[in-house]
């Protein structure tokens, strides 16, 4: 029962009052019952228990139904030449007309002794007839035989019938068996055959997918066999190569080698039939993985040397996201480094072989997004290296967060930090190295030198310095007048003969923050997880990706520290032109412990952690000293009188370097009489002006 409210209101006017009832709002009707029991009913029907059951049954029904297609397939297939001719096309498709002949022969055998089968059978009735008269004759006679010698023997005539009697007794026995059993046999007999069917489904999962339980649906633990390699081709939306394996039929196996295992997963070759490139499957990589119930990053496709041909390794479900074990230079602590003969233990390959690397005379560059574990690998590089005491270091880490701080004692230069000042010391340091390797380059043929690697971490900070020099000449940059690049450039072009070895490390490699001269000259390209393609080009080259390297396909963070590596340190498997490592990781700590080791092998070794520079020279001033009187004077003498003057300020000097100095200040050199020569007047205006302005500019 509801009550009802009262409302006063008053009128404008004041002697008017009205009284309003409200009734209270109706309660919610009643949901009807027919409502209620179809909730119910949707609800009991949507349920995970009833849906699972669902599927259970219909999963086992069909088990049946595919059960009895398999068995009737191979009972056509072996009452029929239909498996032959399935060989015979499928060697056709693949161009094998040698293997195409020989199933035709085979096949012609075949119906050659079918037909001699079928004309027995004609010819057999009549053979079995005379052959039950005859045996039943000679049967009748041997029993009444029998029956003779017993009577004779027993004295009794009636013995003559008792082995025919025997056997008529033996046969009514038979016959009262099989009365008894066929009823049952009859009646059981149908479900054995449909048991039979079912074991048959079950094994080839002959249901559909939507019905199979839920590991097998999800692939979780599915073996790699032929026919689901086959499938997966065949559905991975390439006419040309659908088209093809549908005339093989279900032989389209025969384009696959042997299924090898390979480490944490299975290795194949798939040789291709005619008109469907490497290419096209290459592209397809993500949807063969997903045919394959596979991640994209557990299926890997290469191009061996085979024409027509791509090898495909695919990983072990999850395989790819367990750890690897530690590195060798954390468990034995009495591991020495040879940088001659030795490699260096990186990590694994996705076959789970050791992969190790020689770092003998070649220059290294190695890429990737950022904080994906780049530091890590080329530290790990640097630390078997260190364990060789006739190894040098000259070290620029352009981050400045430590990671490179276990160096100190162990390298001859540390700069650490990531500011202009740190790259123009890092600048200086590679250009020290320059020097260094004029110097051998100089020396007497036959001459041996110790090792010496160059290596920047975070190299891109350097060739994005905007800062120049006094001549204003830029220390970053890809040009000719970039201090870092041209450095760089002058040790990969002749540093390998005699020992002088850039290692680079950078981030997200793009044509400013790593020129493509640069790239090119190193040796060993290594790339971890990067974001595009063309990065991938960039980091790797065209070769390495058109050969089915991808590291544009590695997981950000969770692929951390596998990188694709091209080179001919390493061992690459016949054909292919790179190969993936999952490099070991050693923690900050064990790198500081391996540091230790190495330190104690070297008799100690203070390292710079700033570059000393000498006396600070005036190069247009030292050029005007040169010339002295005389009003013009060829480049070449200049350059010798420069290097009398201060050896190691100019005694590298080219004349690129003093025709840059002398365009800076409007002083160029000019051609007289066939001859580069400098003039005196110019230079000694150009420093007249110089001087001026200076003044100018620090009266303002």
């Amino acid at each position: 029962m509801t009550e009802n409210v009262v409302h006063l209101h008053k009128d404008t006017e004041p002697a008017v009052t009205r009284l309003t009832v409200v009734p209270d709002p109706a309660p919610n009707p009643p949901v009807p019952l027919w409502v209620r029991s179809g909730r119910a009913i949707k609800t009991a029907a949507t349920h995970e228990r009833t849906t699972t059951t669902a599927r259970a049954v219909a999963r086992h029904s069909l088990y049946i139904a595919g059960g009895a297609r398999i068995v009737a397939r191979r009972t056509w297939d072996g009452r029929t030449a239909a498996r032959y001719e399935r060989m015979l096309r499928a060697a056709e498709a693949a161009g094998n007309y040698e293997a195409a002949a020989e199933w035709e022969e085979r096949g012609q055998r075949f119906r050659d002794a079918r037909h001699r089968r079928r004309m027995d059978l004609l010819h057999s009735p009549v053979d079995a007839a005379k052959g039950a008269l005859v045996g039943t004759g000679m049967g009748i006679g041997g029993l009444v035989a029998l029956g003779v010698v017993l009577a004779i023997a027993n004295k009794d005539v009636t013995d003559v019938i008792t082995p025919i009697a025997a056997v008529i007794e033996f046969i009514a026995l038979l016959i009262r068996i099989v009365q008894v059993v066929w009823g049952p046999l009859v009646t059981i007999g149908p479900f054995l055959a449909l048991l039979a069917l079912w074991v048959v489904g079950s094994k080839q999962q002959a249901a559909p997918a939507w019905a199979l339980p839920d590991n097998v649906r999800n692939g979780e633990g599915e073996p790699i066999t032929p026919s689901i390699v086959v499938k997966a081709l065949r559905d991975l939306g390439v006419p040309a190569l659908r088209n093809a394996i549908k005339e093989m039929g279900d032989a389209g196996a025969s384009m696959l080698g042997p299924i090898r295992i390979a480490g944490c997963g299975v290795e194949v070759d798939v040789t291709l039939p005619s008109g469907v490139s490497t290419n096209e499957v290459q592209g397809k990589r993500r949807k063969l993985a997903e045919n394959l119930t596979r991640h994209e990053h557990e299926v890997f496709i290469t191009i061996p040397q085979a024409a027509r041909t791509v090898r495909l390794w695919i990983a072990d479900s999850g395989a790819l996201d367990e750890p690897i074990g530690p590195s060798p230079l954390v468990t034995d602590d009495t591991l020495t480094a040879d940088y001659a003969k030795g490699k260096a233990p990186w990590g694994q390959d996705l076959r789970g072989d050791a992969a190790a690397l020689s770092l003998y005379q070649r220059h290294l560059l190695i890429t990737g997004l950022s904080n994906q574990g780049k530091t890590a690998a080329l530290r790990s590089l640097a630390l078997w290296l260190a364990l060789d005491r006739s190894v040098e270091f000259l070290m620029g880490d352009l981050k400045g967060a430590g990671d490179w701080a276990m160096f100190d004692g162990l390298a001859r230069v540390l700069i650490q930090g990531p500011t202009d000042e740190h790259v123009i010391e890092v600048t200086e340091m590679v250009e020290s190295a320059v020097v260094e390797m004029n110097r051998r380059l100089q020396a007497p043929p036959g001459t041996k030198f110790p090792p010496l690697i160059v290596l920047v971490d975070e190299a891109q900070v350097a060739f994005m310095c905007p800062a120049q020099d006094e001549d204003k000449r830029p220390y970053g940059g890809s040009k000719a007048t970039s201090r870092y690049f041209m450095a760089v450039r002058k040790i990969h072009n002749q540093g390998r003969a005699v020992n002088v070895l850039m290692w680079q490390g950078t981030q997200d490699p793009t044509d400013q923050n790593l020129p493509k001269l640069v790239r090119e000259g190193a040796h060993t390209r290594a790339s971890l997880a990067l974001g595009t393609e063309s990065q991938a080009r960039m980091a790797l080259g065209d070769k390495a990706v058109d050969g089915g390297a991808a590291p544009n396909l590695l997981r950000p963070g969770l692929d951390k520290g596998t990188v694709v590596v091209a080179s001919d340190g390493i061992e690459i498997p016949a054909g292919q032109a790179s190969i993936t490592v999952r490099t070991h990781y050693i923690s900050t700590d064990d790198a500081k412990e391996i540091a230790a080791r190495a330190r104690a092998l070297r008799d100690g070794v203070t390292t710079l952690h700033v570059i000393e520079r000498g006396e600070e020279r005036d190069p247009l001033a030292d050029i005007a000293s040169a010339l002295g009187d005389a009003p013009r004077v060829p480049t070449t003498d200049v350059l010798k009188r420069l290097a009398a003057l201060n050896e190691d300020a100019y005694g590298t000097w080219t004349n690129g370097d003093l025709k840059r100095v002398l365009d800076a200040h409007g002083a160029e050199p000019y051609k007289s009489d066939g001859r580069m020569v400098v003039a005196r007047e110019r230079v000694h205006r150009a420093l007249a002006n110089r001087d001026s302005n200076g003044s100018a500019s620090a009266d303002a």
